[in-house]
């Protein structure tokens, strides 16, 4: 009978292990603008509203149905930005280096 030795490990939190999967799927630009359009749906919401939404290079490029909402949230788009990216920045799947999806800092309304 042959004895297997299993050799010890540290221990890696579920954070870390979740982040480590992610880097190695090469998944964290689709999940960044995701959670960029849940970020949206959140401080904006205006996510009934919302037809379409698409984001590229810094600016998220949002489709209304409704001209009385996409007048109202063009008055915010400062304020906007500001709480989607707070709310990004506290998002633990939100990956912050991500070179290709990072931050949002522009909104334009059509």
């Amino acid at each position: 009978m042959k004895t297997v030795k299993i050799e010890r490990k540290t221990a890696v939190g579920m954070d870390q292990l979740v982040r480590e999967y992610i880097d190695s799927m090469k998944i964290a630009s689709g999940l960044n603008t995701r959670r960029i359009y849940a970020a949206w749906d959140q401080a904006s919401g205006a996510a009934q509203y919302t037809i379409k939404r698409y984001f590229r290079g810094g600016k998220l490029y949002v489709t209304l149905n409704s001209s009385v909402v996409r007048n109202q949230l063009s008055f915010q788009k400062d304020a906007l930005v500001e709480k989607i990216n707070f709310l990004l920045g506290r998002d633990n799947l939100f990956t912050k280096e991500d070179p290709k999806v990072s931050w949002v800092q522009e909104i334009i309304l059509k």
